[in-house]
């Protein structure tokens, strides 16, 4: 099999458009085809010519911009580093399994692949969590640089392989928004019977604040909205945010986003699959996942801050902020439920462990950097 072992160019992606219309022009020739029957039980992906089709199941709705967009650029780049000899179909949620049901589907074999977030399966173990995001966790890059250079993959690695899944930090949306509500949020009173989308470790604090925390996927929290299922939703930020509309539901908009403040998404593989790949094939598979990861972070900084914009311009939607006291009672909270799940048990104890040391290393730095700056140029720039 011939091999590039440089990555290609990642066509750019277009905000909205269909798969046909982002997807370049070398890709459209791509022509994918279902699996092969399975073997003893594990769907194969089928094989032709040498050439490997594999079924990405992933929790997004489908071609929705930027979360919907990062599967399909490492379905590109993987194509283009392989000269076409790796194909990754990428299935919206809904389309081959259920948006939170792709986690099972990939390590049972129904999927190859998956891409989504982790702390969707904290039912499975906590520990997961932690490699999406916490309240008052890593930022972006803090969880990027334990991941990688920390210790972090390793302990992903051991906790995935108990579920027959290979995982990679394959997108991050960067620092997300608090939510959005129906009514201001003046008080911690104004938690109390509150119910607001919200998953992970972040629903736990909403529970604790005195609120009903409900997990929905994307595709359902709209209609939630509307109905009055819900009273308040996070998502995202403005970008994802303003795409679905949820400013016309619930137009108080706050900040900052305890609960995410750097979302990291991922690539899991099937472990099986993972393990019929040559050393240069997962190579290539790593580093398309890389450069999901990598081009993801700046796309949702510069397209939320258009966002933004077209927020306050064209439908009047200022950001608020969360109170100090609200800020307080939310950091009280959020440390002693990341440590009552961080020792859950020992499994997860050893990625709490982990974690925290990263994040109590970086604060100093952190703050001595971005934090200093950020203020500084506040000060000088003023607003």
């Amino acid at each position: 099999m011939k091999r590039r072992h440089i990555l290609g160019a990642v066509a750019a992606v277009a905000t909205g458009a269909s798969v046909a219309g982002i997807l370049g022009k070398d890709q459209k020739k791509n022509r994918f085809t279902t699996s092969a029957p399975s073997v003893n039980g594990l769907a194969t992906p089928a094989i032709s010519k040498n050439r490997r089709q594999l079924r990405m199941a992933t929790t997004w709705p489908k071609d929705f911009p930027g979360l919907g967009q990062m599967p399909n650029r490492f379905s590109r780049a993987l194509y283009k580093m392989s000269d076409g000899q790796v194909d990754v179909k990428v299935y919206a949620a809904g389309e081959l399994v259920g948006a939170l049901e792709s986690f099972d589907a990939t390590s049972t074999g129904a999927a190859d692949m998956y891409h989504g977030a982790e702390y969707y399966w904290q039912g499975k173990s906590k520990a997961f969590s932690f490699f999406t995001a916490v309240p008052l966790g890593m930022t972006a890059a803090e969880i990027m640089g334990w991941i990688d250079h920390g210790g972090g993959q390793a302990l992903w690695d051991d906790l995935s392989a108990n579920f027959n899944i290979k995982p990679f930090q394959a997108g991050n949306t960067g620092h997300q928004t608090g939510g959005w509500f129906k009514k201001e949020m003046n008080s911690l009173e104004d938690f109390k019977g509150l119910k607001m989308r919200m998953p992970g470790l972040g629903g736990e604090v909403i529970r604790r604040l005195g609120g009903a925390a409900v997990q929905l996927s994307g595709g359902e929290i709209y209609q939630a909205l509307q109905s009055g299922a819900i009273d308040a939703t996070e998502w995202v930020g403005p970008w994802n945010d303003y795409a679905f509309g949820f400013y016309r539901e619930a137009p108080n908009y706050y900040a900052p986003g305890f609960h995410e403040p750097g979302a990291s998404l991922a690539v899991g593989i099937n472990l099986d699959v993972w393990n019929s790949f040559t050393p240069s094939e997962q190579a290539m598979i790593s580093y398309a996942c890389k450069s999901a990861n990598d081009a993801s972070l700046g796309e949702y900084t510069f397209e939320n801050a258009k966002a933004l914009d077209i927020l306050k311009k064209d439908h009047n939607i200022y950001p608020r902020f969360f109170t100090d006291e609200i800020m307080t009672e939310i950091g009280r909270i959020s440390e002693d439920v990341v440590k009552e799940f961080g020792n859950s048990d020992k499994r997860t104890q050893k990625v709490y462990e982990s974690y925290l040391a990263a994040r109590n290393q970086y604060r100093g730095w952190t703050e001595m950097s971005d934090g200093r700056y950020i203020r500084a140029r506040q000060a000088a720039l003023g607003g």
